[in-house]
């Protein structure tokens, strides 16, 4: 149900969901939807019955076969800062903001994570404790107007080619051999 005349805003909280970024998402989707097109993966047990029909707003509990077509669709991402998640944003180059899980309710490693990838001008970063509806709306435009920036430096990070890495390094090995 997406079209061509807004960009679209892909939301990804994992399977479960991210209860936190679905909250102040849907408080902000009035304004989100009146320039972007929103892509809500909710997690399972999350669909909001009363959103069901809104006007450029479509939610999923998760995608399985669509989610290659659901990056493909996507101009702009919210996610956690998993290390799955991070390899797709970093091959596909979607410009992304991050919200990891908070130290209070994970070991930690998705703000290591965030942080690597915010230094390095990959993505930017929100704190689920830092984060309201209206500070959400503002860094997601604020991503998408830094989009082009984001795309260049994911395109120029040394570790985006993962499989020409490999290959360099067993052609390196073998001719020592």
């Amino acid at each position: 149900g997406l079209k061509d005349d807004r960009p679209v805003l892909m939301v990804v909280g994992g399977s479960t969901g991210a209860q936190a970024i679905n909250r102040a998402l849907r408080a902000a989707l009035p304004q989100l939807l009146e320039c972007f097109q929103v892509l809500h993966l909710c997690g399972k047990g999350n669909l909001d019955v009363s959103l069901e029909g809104t006007p450029r707003y479509c939610q999923r509990e998760y995608l399985t076969d669509e989610m290659p077509d659901a990056y493909a669709a996507a101009d702009i991402l919210v996610s956690r800062a998993g290390s799955n998640t991070l390899s797709e944003i970093l091959a596909l180059n979607k410009p992304s903001l991050l919200i990891p899980y908070p130290k209070t309710a994970s070991r930690g490693d998705q703000i290591l994570n965030a942080q690597s990838f915010e230094q390095r001008g990959l993505a930017r970063v929100l704190y689920q404790e830092d984060m309201t509806p209206e500070v959400l709306l503002r860094r997601v435009v604020e991503v998408y107007r830094e989009r082009g920036e984001l795309i260049d430096a994911m395109e120029k990070e040394p570790s985006s080619d993962g499989l020409g890495n490999v290959l360099k390094y067993i052609n390196q090995y073998a001719k020592k051999a």
